[in-house]
């Protein structure tokens, strides 16, 4: 029988997936790191593998993410130069947008000032404002953030875009590459970071960034947790430029307990929710992958290494 090891620090994540691989794919022994039998296995399902677990699996001839992105792979410093895939979910766009009109919603109409109140017992309304005085910017404007960008034009919100290459979208004013990357984020209240993560996207979000912003601006990441700079983070919100900022991504994931941003004032952590692939979907691709590599077949959504997605 054909072997999958599954690799996380995250133990739930690991029974779901097991109970999703019964489910969609009987035909596989699904196997845990500590299994002695894993060492068998061809193909290493992982999310934010432990160190030293991928270099100890010297059969395995493909790594698979479980999730759309890679960058949690890095946090096993001993992970072999082997292909890696990615699962790719239909269901995952919605999701995203989904996510992203709430954290639209709750910034521009000011949920995130009444829920400060509240414990005060403070009663202040917001100021109302229409949709189409408030700025949004997306950065990132490939499949995910073009649907985002799209869904809030059509709300009603001014909306501009920023990606590597120019791109046409109906209602989005959009900006490319790093000549436009200062005129985009001019007088924005509303940054939604949606990049890949690669070694010029690393770290954009801090100071130089945030000073752009319109003053008081809002902060959402649903990108990788290594865009942020922490420090800067910090500051901009001690310092007002920032009113708030909601984070769904992290370096580290589960967020460790005593990490510094689940105390932050006016910061609210997600945990990795804004969308991510059903079970049942990364169970169906990575049986796929499999089923192509012992076929001798080209890999799904195989990720190009020097881009990084």
């Amino acid at each position: 029988m054909s072997s999958v090891v599954l690799l996380s620090r995250d133990g739930l994540l690991l029974e779901q997936l097991q109970a999703a691989f019964a489910r969609r794919a009987p035909q596989l022994k699904v196997l845990l790191a500590d299994d002695p039998q894993a060492a068998q296995a061809q193909i290493a399902a992982c999310w934010f593998p432990p160190a030293g677990s991928l270099r100890a699996l010297p059969n395995v001839q493909v790594i698979h993410s479980v999730a759309a992105g890679i960058d949690h792979l890095q946090h096993d410093p001993e992970c072999p130069d082997l292909p890696v895939c990615r699962v790719v979910d239909p269901g995952h766009r919605q999701g995203m947008t989904e996510y992203v009109r709430w954290a639209a919603i709750h910034y521009h109409r000011g949920f995130d000032q009444v829920l400060r109140q509240q414990p005060e017992q403070r009663w202040q309304r917001p100021l109302q404002r229409a949709a189409a005085e408030y700025r949004v910017g997306v950065m990132g404007l490939g499949s995910l953030g073009s649907a985002i960008a799209l869904d809030l034009a059509a709300a009603g919100y001014s909306v501009r875009g920023w990606a590597r290459s120019a791109k046409v979208l109906p209602g989005v004013e959009s900006f490319a590459g790093a000549a436009g990357l200062a005129p985009f984020l001019d007088g924005v209240e509303l940054l939604i970071n949606l990049l890949p993560l690669t070694a010029e996207t690393r770290g954009i979000l801090g100071h130089a960034t945030f000073a752009r912003l319109a003053p008081g601006a809002a902060l959402v990441n649903c990108g990788r947790g290594a865009h942020l700079n922490a420090d800067d983070l910090e500051q901009a919100l001690a310092s007002g430029q920032l009113r708030g900022a909601l984070l769904d991504v992290f370096d580290e994931e589960p967020l460790p307990p005593k990490h510094r941003l689940w105390t932050l004032p006016a910061v609210t952590i997600t945990p990795h929710m804004a969308s991510a692939a059903s079970h049942d979907c990364i169970a169906e691709q990575v049986a796929e992958n499999l089923r192509r590599l012992q076929a001798d077949e080209p890999l799904l959504n195989r990720v190009d290494l020097t881009l990084g997605y």
